[in-house]
């Protein structure tokens, strides 16, 4: 068995059950109702949204230092080396959570900025984990995630603007967003670049922002990984799912599909459609 265990903040969208059988950490981000403060974790996607209905428009934080010395402590007691992946440090504080509270540990943890959201972080974390497993070490490791973060894509379709504009965390993105939507109903896609959260092209209905964001899946091709992510739209999901699957080929029960987590519904709001590839390397 490996001597290196992984630890990641849950805003990868991998289930507590399949990272304890996976013996994979989760940490979680907070979210907060105004003066009300959960743990992602605390929180159903319906009990989630019944409060951003009922009580005021949410907000996030990360998890602070000491959540992720509590992570890290029993590991490196239990004589492990342990690597840390956190949610893009572009948009969030919690790499420099998890990066303060490495120092406690005289070099035994190793935090990586997954450059990521959702299941561009849980598929990084699944990966270390396997290269874990297999015998290869720390920084053989740090090489997969490299290389695995260069043929990744994650491309988002927005329904609306508003969740992003008050969550806060794309405040340098807001402008151009503005001024390219304007006064209409029109639908921005975005595309990660480096971490950052970009612009990648407009469209004027769900739909044609739909299948934009399929050609940018096919134009990719050929896909080692693949992953429709969305939020309080299932429908519109599946149909991509489907599309995707006989565009690409792509056998149909080996793409993910799955409602994003608390954290970032805070971000993006319901209406979101997304999807998370990596190309064959």
């Amino acid at each position: 068995m490996s001597n290196i265990r992984i630890v990641v903040d849950n805003s990868c969208d991998i289930s507590p059950s399949i990272a304890k059988e996976l013996d994979i950490t989760l940490v979680p981000l907070v979210v907060n109702f105004g003066a009300e403060t959960y743990l992602d974790t605390e929180l159903t996607r319906d009990e989630f949204w019944k409060k951003a209905e009922e009580i005021c428009h949410p907000t996030t934080s990360q998890p602070p230092v000491g959540a992720f010395i509590e992570a890290y402590q029993p590991l490196v007691e239990a004589g492990h080396e342990v690597i840390c992946l956190t949610i893009t440090g572009k948009h969030s504080g919690t790499y420099n959570s998890a990066w303060v509270a490495a120092q406690q540990f005289e070099g035994r943890v190793t935090v990586v900025d997954s450059l990521s959201l959702s299941w561009g972080l849980g598929w990084q974390a699944l990966a270390a984990r396997e290269a874990a497993e297999s015998g290869r070490s720390v920084p053989e490791i740090i090489e997969i995630l490299d290389d695995m973060r260069k043929r990744s894509h994650l491309f988002i379709l927005l329904d609306t603007i508003e969740y992003l504009e008050r969550g806060g965390r794309a405040s340098r993105l807001m402008p151009v967003i503005k001024k390219a939507v304007g006064f209409f109903r029109i639908k921005p896609l975005l595309t990660v670049v480096e971490g950052e959260l970009k612009l990648l092209s407009v469209a004027r209905s769900y739909q044609q922002g739909l299948k934009r964001l399929r050609e940018e899946m096919v134009g990719l091709a050929p896909l080692e990984k693949l992953a429709v992510i969305h939020i309080r739209r299932p429908q519109p999901a599946e149909q991509l799912v489907e599309d995707l699957s006989q565009r690409l080929a792509y056998p149909r029960d080996e793409i993910l599909l799955v409602e994003t987590g608390t954290v970032l519904s805070c971000q993006g709001g319901p209406g979101v459609t997304a999807a998370f590839c990596v190309e064959t390397g």
